[in-house]
Protein backbone atom coordinates (compact mmCIF):
# COMPACT_ATOMS: atom_id res chain seq x y z
CA UNK A 1 0.00 0.00 0.00
CA UNK A 2 2.96 2.18 0.91
CA UNK A 3 4.90 1.09 -2.05
CA UNK A 4 6.94 3.91 -4.50
CA UNK A 5 5.09 3.84 -7.95
CA UNK A 6 6.84 6.84 -9.04
CA UNK A 7 8.86 10.06 -7.92
CA UNK A 8 8.22 13.78 -9.01
CA UNK A 9 11.67 14.97 -8.01
CA UNK A 10 12.35 14.61 -4.51
CA UNK A 11 8.59 13.13 -3.21
CA UNK A 12 8.30 9.46 -3.26
CA UNK A 13 4.29 8.92 -4.58
CA UNK A 14 2.66 5.46 -3.52
CA UNK A 15 -0.28 3.86 -4.01
CA UNK A 16 -1.77 4.93 -0.57
CA UNK A 17 -1.20 8.94 -1.87
CA UNK A 18 -2.82 8.15 -4.74
CA UNK A 19 -5.98 6.39 -3.35
CA UNK A 20 -5.88 9.77 -1.23
CA UNK A 21 -5.98 12.07 -3.64
CA UNK A 22 -8.56 9.99 -5.45
CA UNK A 23 -11.28 10.00 -2.29
CA UNK A 24 -10.78 13.57 -1.85
CA UNK A 25 -11.46 14.19 -5.97
CA UNK A 26 -14.22 11.99 -5.14
CA UNK A 27 -15.89 13.12 -1.97
CA UNK A 28 -15.27 17.03 -3.16
CA UNK A 29 -17.39 15.93 -6.96
CA UNK A 30 -20.29 14.46 -4.27
CA UNK A 31 -20.06 17.79 -1.77
CA UNK A 32 -20.80 19.36 -4.61
CA UNK A 33 -23.27 17.50 -6.53
CA UNK A 34 -24.95 17.08 -2.69
CA UNK A 35 -25.19 21.03 -2.63
CA UNK A 36 -26.71 21.77 -6.00
CA UNK A 37 -28.82 19.11 -6.12
CA UNK A 38 -30.55 19.52 -2.36
CA UNK A 39 -29.06 22.81 -0.66
CA UNK A 40 -29.33 24.92 -3.17
CA UNK A 41 -32.64 24.71 -5.07
CA UNK A 42 -34.44 25.58 -1.48
CA UNK A 43 -32.03 28.45 -1.14
CA UNK A 44 -33.75 29.70 -5.17
CA UNK A 45 -36.64 28.71 -4.49
CA UNK A 46 -37.09 31.39 -1.28
CA UNK A 47 -35.56 34.08 -2.66
CA UNK A 48 -37.41 33.06 -6.25
CA UNK A 49 -34.47 33.29 -8.30
CA UNK A 50 -34.24 32.66 -11.94
CA UNK A 51 -32.65 29.85 -14.31
CA UNK A 52 -29.94 31.71 -15.42
CA UNK A 53 -28.75 32.48 -11.91
CA UNK A 54 -29.46 28.84 -10.51
CA UNK A 55 -26.91 27.90 -12.87
CA UNK A 56 -24.38 30.89 -12.73
CA UNK A 57 -24.25 29.63 -8.74
CA UNK A 58 -24.00 25.81 -9.33
CA UNK A 59 -21.37 26.20 -11.96
CA UNK A 60 -19.28 28.71 -10.01
CA UNK A 61 -19.53 26.81 -6.84
CA UNK A 62 -18.80 23.32 -8.45
CA UNK A 63 -15.55 25.01 -10.32
CA UNK A 64 -14.42 26.22 -6.49
CA UNK A 65 -14.89 22.82 -4.62
CA UNK A 66 -13.03 21.05 -7.49
CA UNK A 67 -10.13 23.80 -7.04
CA UNK A 68 -10.17 23.65 -3.44
CA UNK A 69 -9.61 19.93 -4.34
CA UNK A 70 -7.18 19.74 -6.61
CA UNK A 71 -5.24 22.46 -4.48
CA UNK A 72 -5.36 20.07 -1.08
CA UNK A 73 -4.34 16.87 -3.49
CA UNK A 74 -1.50 18.74 -4.37
CA UNK A 75 -0.39 19.60 -0.83
CA UNK A 76 -0.99 15.98 0.04
CA UNK A 77 1.33 14.54 -2.07
CA UNK A 78 3.51 17.06 -1.04
CA UNK A 79 4.18 19.01 -3.99
CA UNK A 80 3.97 22.61 -3.29
CA UNK A 81 2.15 24.90 -5.75
CA UNK A 82 5.69 26.57 -6.16
CA UNK A 83 7.30 23.67 -7.99
CA UNK A 84 4.46 24.00 -10.74
CA UNK A 85 5.43 26.64 -12.29
CA UNK A 86 7.35 25.29 -14.81
CA UNK A 87 4.56 23.31 -15.61
CA UNK A 88 2.26 25.68 -15.96
CA UNK A 89 5.17 27.53 -18.61
CA UNK A 90 4.40 24.33 -20.39
CA UNK A 91 1.52 24.40 -20.53
CA UNK A 92 1.18 28.08 -21.38
CA UNK A 93 3.13 27.75 -24.77
CA UNK A 94 0.78 24.64 -25.47
CA UNK A 95 -2.09 27.31 -24.89
CA UNK A 96 -0.27 29.23 -27.27
CA UNK A 97 0.51 26.98 -30.31
CA UNK A 98 -2.52 24.21 -30.17
CA UNK A 99 -5.25 25.41 -27.50
CA UNK A 100 -6.03 28.50 -28.41
CA UNK A 101 -9.51 27.80 -29.29
CA UNK A 102 -10.12 25.50 -26.38
CA UNK A 103 -8.38 28.39 -23.61
CA UNK A 104 -10.75 30.84 -25.80
CA UNK A 105 -13.50 28.79 -25.30
CA UNK A 106 -12.87 27.85 -21.36
CA UNK A 107 -12.57 31.87 -20.48
CA UNK A 108 -15.84 32.86 -22.75
CA UNK A 109 -17.51 30.32 -20.75
CA UNK A 110 -16.39 31.99 -17.72
CA UNK A 111 -17.43 35.73 -18.90
CA UNK A 112 -20.78 34.09 -20.00
CA UNK A 113 -21.19 33.23 -16.22
CA UNK A 114 -20.30 36.16 -14.77
CA UNK A 115 -21.43 38.89 -17.31
CA UNK A 116 -24.69 37.21 -18.44
CA UNK A 117 -25.38 37.82 -22.57
CA UNK A 118 -26.95 34.37 -22.11
CA UNK A 119 -28.42 32.32 -19.17
CA UNK A 120 -30.06 29.01 -18.92
CA UNK A 121 -33.99 29.22 -20.56
CA UNK A 122 -33.24 32.32 -22.75
CA UNK A 123 -34.56 32.26 -26.03
CA UNK A 124 -32.05 32.70 -29.06
CA UNK A 125 -31.37 33.09 -32.12
CA UNK A 126 -28.04 31.55 -33.48
CA UNK A 127 -27.91 31.23 -37.80
CA UNK A 128 -31.22 32.14 -38.27
CA UNK A 129 -32.34 28.96 -35.50
CA UNK A 130 -34.62 29.68 -32.85
CA UNK A 131 -33.62 27.76 -29.69
CA UNK A 132 -33.07 27.36 -25.84
CA UNK A 133 -30.05 27.60 -24.00
CA UNK A 134 -30.31 24.29 -22.17
CA UNK A 135 -26.76 24.55 -20.36
CA UNK A 136 -23.51 26.12 -20.56
CA UNK A 137 -20.85 24.23 -20.21
CA UNK A 138 -16.42 24.76 -19.79
CA UNK A 139 -16.10 24.43 -23.55
CA UNK A 140 -19.90 24.89 -25.45
CA UNK A 141 -23.15 26.29 -25.21
CA UNK A 142 -25.64 23.59 -25.72
CA UNK A 143 -29.08 25.06 -27.27
CA UNK A 144 -32.06 22.78 -27.58
CA UNK A 145 -33.78 23.80 -30.93
CA UNK A 146 -37.57 23.88 -31.49
CA UNK A 147 -37.25 20.32 -33.02
CA UNK A 148 -35.93 19.25 -30.01
CA UNK A 149 -32.81 18.99 -31.44
CA UNK A 150 -29.17 19.65 -29.72
CA UNK A 151 -26.85 22.80 -31.06
CA UNK A 152 -23.31 22.82 -29.83
CA UNK A 153 -21.95 25.97 -29.87
CA UNK A 154 -18.32 27.40 -28.71
CA UNK A 155 -18.70 29.83 -26.35
CA UNK A 156 -16.64 32.11 -27.99
CA UNK A 157 -19.22 32.65 -30.24
CA UNK A 158 -21.61 34.50 -28.17
CA UNK A 159 -18.74 37.15 -27.69
CA UNK A 160 -17.53 37.38 -31.21
CA UNK A 161 -20.39 37.75 -33.06
CA UNK A 162 -24.27 38.83 -33.06
CA UNK A 163 -26.64 36.69 -30.78
CA UNK A 164 -30.41 37.60 -30.61
CA UNK A 165 -31.26 37.04 -27.65
CA UNK A 166 -35.34 37.42 -26.98
CA UNK A 167 -35.04 36.87 -23.03
CA UNK A 168 -32.56 39.35 -22.92
CA UNK A 169 -33.66 42.01 -19.89
CA UNK A 170 -37.57 42.68 -21.17
CA UNK A 171 -39.06 39.46 -22.53
CA UNK A 172 -41.82 41.19 -24.11
CA UNK A 173 -42.08 40.31 -28.05
CA UNK A 174 -43.77 42.05 -30.86
CA UNK A 175 -45.23 39.44 -33.45
CA UNK A 176 -45.74 40.40 -36.96
CA UNK A 177 -48.64 38.82 -38.67
CA UNK A 178 -49.24 39.53 -43.12
CA UNK A 179 -52.11 39.93 -44.43
CA UNK A 180 -53.28 40.48 -47.83
CA UNK A 181 -56.48 41.24 -49.12
CA UNK A 182 -58.22 41.73 -52.31
CA UNK A 183 -58.72 45.14 -53.89
CA UNK A 184 -61.85 46.56 -53.28
CA UNK A 185 -62.28 45.36 -49.92
CA UNK A 186 -63.05 48.01 -47.18
CA UNK A 187 -59.62 48.81 -45.02
CA UNK A 188 -61.11 50.40 -42.44
CA UNK A 189 -63.40 47.09 -42.21
CA UNK A 190 -60.03 44.97 -41.95
CA UNK A 191 -58.57 47.03 -39.65
CA UNK A 192 -61.94 46.69 -37.40
CA UNK A 193 -61.68 42.73 -38.38
CA UNK A 194 -57.77 42.41 -37.22
CA UNK A 195 -57.75 44.21 -33.59
CA UNK A 196 -61.16 41.95 -33.17
CA UNK A 197 -58.92 39.40 -33.46
CA UNK A 198 -56.10 40.55 -31.67
CA UNK A 199 -58.88 41.27 -28.68
CA UNK A 200 -60.50 37.95 -29.36
CA UNK A 201 -57.22 35.93 -28.35
CA UNK A 202 -56.21 38.56 -25.58
CA UNK A 203 -59.08 37.40 -23.61
CA UNK A 204 -58.20 33.38 -23.76
CA UNK A 205 -54.30 34.28 -23.36
CA UNK A 206 -52.94 35.53 -21.04
CA UNK A 207 -49.49 35.77 -23.21
CA UNK A 208 -51.10 38.52 -25.36
CA UNK A 209 -50.62 42.01 -23.97
CA UNK A 210 -52.79 45.43 -23.57
CA UNK A 211 -50.40 47.38 -23.71
CA UNK A 212 -48.54 47.94 -25.89
CA UNK A 213 -51.66 47.99 -27.75
CA UNK A 214 -52.37 46.06 -31.02
CA UNK A 215 -52.15 47.62 -33.97
CA UNK A 216 -52.77 47.85 -37.60
CA UNK A 217 -49.82 49.01 -40.05
CA UNK A 218 -51.36 49.54 -43.96
CA UNK A 219 -48.09 48.70 -45.73
CA UNK A 220 -49.14 48.58 -49.23
CA UNK A 221 -50.25 48.28 -52.66
CA UNK A 222 -49.03 44.49 -53.42
CA UNK A 223 -49.26 43.04 -56.94
CA UNK A 224 -52.44 41.21 -55.94
CA UNK A 225 -53.18 42.13 -53.04
CA UNK A 226 -53.61 45.52 -50.08
CA UNK A 227 -51.05 44.32 -47.83
CA UNK A 228 -51.69 44.93 -43.99
CA UNK A 229 -49.38 43.70 -40.54
CA UNK A 230 -51.21 43.16 -37.45
CA UNK A 231 -48.70 44.23 -34.71
CA UNK A 232 -49.38 42.01 -31.46
CA UNK A 233 -47.07 42.02 -28.13
CA UNK A 234 -46.31 38.83 -26.18
CA UNK A 235 -45.11 38.39 -22.59
CA UNK A 236 -43.81 34.56 -23.41
CA UNK A 237 -41.17 34.43 -26.39
CA UNK A 238 -40.98 30.45 -26.19
CA UNK A 239 -44.81 30.96 -27.38
CA UNK A 240 -44.14 32.74 -30.59
CA UNK A 241 -44.82 29.69 -32.69
CA UNK A 242 -48.25 29.08 -31.36
CA UNK A 243 -49.30 32.08 -30.76
CA UNK A 244 -48.81 33.08 -34.29
CA UNK A 245 -50.90 29.64 -35.25
CA UNK A 246 -53.59 30.78 -32.79
CA UNK A 247 -53.94 34.19 -34.55
CA UNK A 248 -53.54 32.87 -38.51
CA UNK A 249 -56.43 30.52 -37.20
CA UNK A 250 -58.80 33.55 -36.40
CA UNK A 251 -57.55 36.12 -38.68
CA UNK A 252 -58.62 33.48 -41.43
CA UNK A 253 -62.11 32.53 -39.99
CA UNK A 254 -62.93 36.27 -39.26
CA UNK A 255 -62.14 37.28 -43.10
CA UNK A 256 -64.22 34.75 -44.05
CA UNK A 257 -67.22 35.48 -41.67
CA UNK A 258 -67.06 38.80 -42.81
CA UNK A 259 -66.90 37.87 -46.48
CA UNK A 260 -63.05 39.93 -47.33
CA UNK A 261 -61.22 38.00 -50.06
CA UNK A 262 -57.96 36.92 -49.22
CA UNK A 263 -56.50 37.07 -52.89
CA UNK A 264 -53.79 34.94 -54.70
CA UNK A 265 -51.36 35.57 -57.03
CA UNK A 266 -52.69 35.93 -60.94
CA UNK A 267 -51.59 36.89 -63.72
CA UNK A 268 -54.02 37.87 -67.41
CA UNK A 269 -52.24 36.68 -71.02
CA UNK A 270 -53.35 38.81 -73.48
CA UNK A 271 -52.60 36.79 -77.17
CA UNK A 272 -52.09 40.04 -79.69
CA UNK A 273 -52.21 37.34 -82.91
CA UNK A 274 -52.09 34.38 -84.07
CA UNK A 275 -51.04 32.28 -86.79
CA UNK A 276 -53.92 31.47 -89.20
CA UNK A 277 -52.71 28.11 -89.76
CA UNK A 278 -52.55 27.43 -86.22
CA UNK A 279 -56.08 29.09 -85.48
CA UNK A 280 -57.56 27.68 -87.97
CA UNK A 281 -56.56 23.51 -86.79
CA UNK A 282 -58.14 24.45 -83.39
CA UNK A 283 -61.21 25.72 -84.49
CA UNK A 284 -61.73 22.75 -86.16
Amino acid sequence: MFQTLFSIGDQQISVFLVVLVILILSLSQRISKLMTSYIFPTVYKRYDLDRGVQFTFDKIFHYTIMVLAAVISLSTIGIELSALTVFAGIVGVGIGFGLQNVASNFISGIIILFERPIKVGDRVLVDDIIGDVEKINMRATIIRTLDNERIIVPNSYFLEEKVINRSYGDRVMRLVLPVGVAYGSDVNQVREVLLQVAEQERLVSPTVLSKPEPFVNFVGFGDSSLDFELFVWISEPDKVIVMKSNLNFRIYNMLAEHNIEIPFPQRDLHVKSVDPEVYNHYAE
